[in-house]
């Protein structure tokens, strides 16, 4: 059975936009860790725009997930994840730790921690 986090993995990977706003709430809390800068995003309208408009921008391509790894951690879910990401410097590789939590079969709370993205 796939996860939700497995599938938010999923969404992003394929940059499906309507994929992954559909496994938010709309009340969806994110907070984030990138080097260098704390994000936080209420809804879906501000998750998108973090994750497609700084995370992942158009110039940079993910090319393969050559790792996924979920579990639960009292209660609260959990999925980290390695994209293999092709960019405007070269080749990168990225890592991404998330808990989350769900409700009525929505993401409701994100608390993310990324790498950044690191020389191959």
């Amino acid at each position: 059975m796939t996860t939700l986090g497995e599938e938010f993995v999923a969404a992003i990977a394929k940059r499906d936009r309507d994929g992954m706003r559909s496994l938010l709430a709309a009340d969806v809390d994110l907070k984030g860790l990138t080097p260098g800068r704390l994000w936080e995003a209420a809804g879906p309208d501000e998750v998108d725009a973090i994750v497609f408009g700084h995370w992942f921008e158009q110039d940079e391509v993910i090319t393969a997930v050559s790792h996924v790894e979920t579990g639960e951690v009292a209660g609260v879910e959990r999925v980290g994840y390695r994209f293999e990401v092709d960019t405007p410097l070269g080749p990168r590789v990225v890592e991404q730790q998330v808990y989350y939590k769900v409700k009525e079969g929505q993401i409701v709370h994100i608390r993310l921690v990324c790498s950044g993205f690191r020389v191959r």
